[in-house]
């Protein structure tokens, strides 16, 4: 059976016998040529967790000497991204004359507001070697106040993310308020964002949030009883108090927070407006976006 089956057919189980447990989700699997992603926000049985709408975790993957990430200049509107690494390396480059490359255990922040353009590249010299790349990036929904915002890029390094221990389990605070801690990344709508590297056998209760779901990153998980399995999410039913058992060693993200509402999806366009949307397409095409700093020849069409 495949991992994605093998999710539904527990999904099917868990729903109907274990209320703690409102969704699993099997990730969709996009093999890139390079490497594969696997996204599970959105999905056709859910579109976000909180004010989380868009959840891909690339690699592990080795590149060879040559070969690597090179994603070329493309638009946002309405959202924020944030991209986190547990490996490697990936060089951002935006229309506000942003430079930074993202290192494991930072959190890079993008504010895309009223639309900004940005480029996902690797630097030469890490390019002109074999080289390995690892990690998550989510899209968050902005609330409808902040959708216009101006844009704006915030980088966060590793050393200022809080890290604390919980019953033994190594945890860090990415974003917003978890166990006592508050991440100092930049929040608008309330915000949670964990991730725990847990050893075969330790718990974790599940802090607190409106809605709130678990990604298994490596490992596999027991969850109010049910088994989860590697690469897939759990989404928990509001208001329930739940601890999770790891079945071996594995790491994790939590993600949550507060329902910003509906949200239309097309491309790299979010909205709470589908008139919004159409205006960035046409934008793009018509080239009203900002040009990325350094990286002006390239762009990916619509």
């Amino acid at each position: 059976m495949s991992i994605e089956n093998k999710v539904s057919a527990e999904c099917d189980t868990q729903n109907t016998a274990n209320n703690a447990i409102a969704l699993v989700i099997a990730p969709n699997e996009k093999d890139l040529g390079e490497f594969v992603v696997r996204r599970t926000l959105p999905s056709a049985k859910r579109k976000l967790v909180g004010p989380w709408i868009f959840f891909d975790h690339f690699g592990p993957t080795t590149f060879p000497a040559g070969s690597g990430v090179n994603v070329r200049p493309h638009p946002h509107i309405n959202l924020a991204t944030v991209s986190y690494l547990f490996e490697g390396e990936i060089l951002h480059r935006d229309s506000l004359g942003s430079y930074a490359t993202i290192n494991p255990g930072d959190i890079n922040l993008m504010v895309a507001g009223k639309g900004i353009v940005h480029s996902e590249r690797e630097r030469e010299d890490v390019n002109k070697s074999e080289h390995k790349l690892h990690g998550l990036q989510l899209w968050l929904a902005l609330p409808e106040k902040d959708e216009e915002i101006d844009p704006a890029f915030y980088h966060y390094p590793a050393n200022t993310i809080p890290v604390t221990y919980v019953n033994g389990v190594a945890v860090r605070i990415l974003m917003g308020s978890a166990y006592g801690l508050t991440s100092p990344v930049l929040t608008y709508a309330s915000t949670l964002y964990v991730e725990a590297f847990m050893t075969s056998g330790q718990t974790l209760e599940m802090p607190e949030a409106q809605e709130r779901a678990i990604y298994v990153v490596q490992g596999s998980l027991t969850v109010a009883g049910s088994h989860i399995v590697e690469h897939s999410m759990v989404v928990l039913s509001p208001d329930t108090l739940v601890s999770i058992e790891a079945s071996t060693d594995t790491r994790l993200a939590i993600i949550g927070g507060e329902n910003v509402g509906k949200r239309y999806v097309e491309w790299n366009f979010i909205s709470s407006r589908k008139a919004r949307i159409e205006q960035a397409k046409q934008d793009w095409r018509e080239g009203k976006f900002a040009k990325v700093e350094g990286d002006e020849e390239e762009f990916i069409p619509y």
